[in-house]
């Protein structure tokens, strides 16, 4: 880092806005967003080596760093997509290539204008805003607006008793005779807000509260008390939205996640952080409803639309045989289309992670994590995994870092500095500053969303079972008949507490009476 850059940096503020790196020729080669200015543009130049390659290479060629502050974090997501546009900083490209762009789209031909969201624009006359790398934060962002000016979410009007018109999100076309002149007038004022609300999209933020102000005075001054009334409530709204928090928090995991999956690839000798990491866990009580979970994580994230479940074929209390099962149908021919995996974890220890290698035959790691403590284990021969660094990591010990070679496995604890006084949901909350803060806490993640998943869908098939059960118990009482019952009631313990004249309407008297019988026995 040259000295003009790091005295540069020492003038960053705390407050929200859009930063741009350059290199020496004075280019902008990156554009970021940060709820905090300061926080996030050091990260940058802290602990390079931990970081990804692209990012590595970023560092290397900046220059000089520059700002602009604005108020919110809203103005912040929305001048940095102004500012991307309009430089097409190359390293925006190369650092998000694994994420496709969100647009918001407004239709003010259509008939009833519209926002919403797609991933490729099309020429449809539409007014389109973009390119955002976090749609999440930019769908946050319009709900919040919304509250301020009021739009439909699609061309065709709702239902005047929706949520969404009794609360005041939408402008209120439903309420009105379409073509009358009550009709025209709301439409007008419609495309009026969504005009202002497109404006400051394009960072008119300022303008349009000062606009605002005027409104109201003027109706105050004609005593439109109701109109002045409405006016300053939207500066109030828009005076709020300094308060909401957009970003920050995704900010903050974006760089946690990064850094931990630049030292899972350190520790693991990969040439690239793992982009797609599966895990698996087994869940059952006693043998019955049987279940294995499959959680995937995509750039250190969770990727709900990628799990997968598994209903075991056997029953019994055996996870080894259950390990093996998934693992096998999961690799089986009818799944060639889903991605390979970069990175494979077994919630278990050496038995589980055993049974999976026995399946797994693609040149991908596959490590246990432990329960309760987070070690990893790994097999030394079978579980492709390259152990220059674990080596390296005996030989010079690192405070924290516990690695215990057992012949043919290691097991190995990132965390030891620890205390593990408690159950494995806390093992992490305590202090660590240890250069694996981070990867331990993403191996947690990953193992308890694992755990959670295969447990939520053991539970669902375990309720059912025992419903059906009960009522297969009870004479007259077929499959058809339980179906309709369960439709009406919705669940076991409701039919339980209905009374017998409720059964009556969906069995008829004598099976009611049978039923409500067999219950109180």
């Amino acid at each position: 880092m040259n000295r003009l850059l790091l005295e540069k940096l020492k003038t960053l503020p705390n407050q929200p806005g859009v930063y741009f790196h350059k290199n020496k020729n004075d280019e902008i080669i990156y554009v970021g967003k940060a709820a905090n200015l300061k926080n996030r543009v050091r990260q940058y130049f802290q602990n390079i080596a931990a970081k990804d390659n692209k990012t590595r290479v970023l560092v290397s060629e900046i220059e000089m760093t520059d700002w602009i502050t604005v108020e919110t974090e809203l103005d912040a997501l929305f001048l940095e997509s102004e500012m991307i546009k309009r430089y097409k900083p190359q390293y925006n490209i190369l650092l998000r290539d694994d994420k496709s762009p969100t647009f918001i789209r407004i239709g003010f031909r259509d008939e009833i204008p519209y926002i919403s969201y797609t991933r490729a624009p099309l020429d449809d006359g539409a007014d389109y805003f973009g390119p955002f790398y976090n749609g999440s934060a930019v769908k946050k962002s319009l709900r919040l607006l919304r509250r301020i000016f009021p739009y439909y979410l699609s061309n065709r009007l709702p239902d005047r008793s929706g949520l969404d018109y009794q609360i005041g999100l939408t402008p209120g076309l439903e309420n009105c005779e379409k073509n009358s002149s009550q009709y025209n007038l709301v439409m007008s004022e419609y495309r009026k807000n969504l005009r202002i609300l497109t404006r400051y999209l394009r960072g008119e933020r300022k303008k349009i509260q000062r606009e605002i102000e005027r409104e109201m005075k003027t109706a105050a001054g004609v005593h439109d008390f109701e109109l002045a009334a409405k006016k300053r409530n939207q500066l109030r709204d828009l005076s709020e939205l300094g308060r909401q928090i957009i970003f920050s928090r995704d900010e903050f995991l974006d760089i946690s996640k990064d850094h931990a999956l630049a030292k899972l690839a350190q520790i693991l000798s990969l040439e690239n952080p793992p982009k797609r990491i599966e895990a698996y866990d087994i869940s059952h009580t006693g043998g019955q409803n049987t279940v294995a979970s499959m959680v995937v994580f995509t750039n250190g994230l969770s990727d709900k639309r990628e799990y997968r479940k598994f209903k075991m074929r056997t029953n019994g209390n055996d996870d080894y045989l259950h390990m093996k099962e998934v693992l096998s149908r999961r690799f089986a021919a009818k799944n060639a289309k889903w991605p390979t995996p970069d990175l494979i974890l077994i919630d278990g220890g050496k038995g589980q992670l055993s049974a999976a290698l026995e399946i797994v035959k693609q040149k991908v790691p596959v490590v246990g994590i432990a329960k309760r403590e987070e070690e990893l284990i790994i097999d030394k021969t079978g579980s492709n995994v390259n152990l220059a660094w674990f080596d390296h990591a005996s030989a010079h010990p690192e405070e924290g870092v516990n690695i215990l070679d057992e012949k043919q496995y290691l097991t190995v604890n990132l965390h030891g500095q620890q205390t593990h006084s408690h159950g494995h949901a806390k093992n992490l909350l305590g202090e660590d500053n240890s250069d694996f803060s981070d990867l331990t806490k993403l191996f947690q993640r990953i193992r308890d969303e694992s755990h959670r998943f295969a447990i939520n869908y053991h539970s669902s098939l375990r309720n059912k079972s025992q419903t059906k059960n009960a009522l297969e118990e009870i004479e007259g009482v077929g499959p058809k008949t339980r179906a309709k019952l369960l439709r009406r009631f919705g669940s076991l313990k409701k039919i339980q507490e209905s009374d017998v004249s409720s059964l009556e309407g969906v069995v008829g008297p004598k099976l009611a009476k049978s039923i409500k019988v067999s219950f109180k026995a």
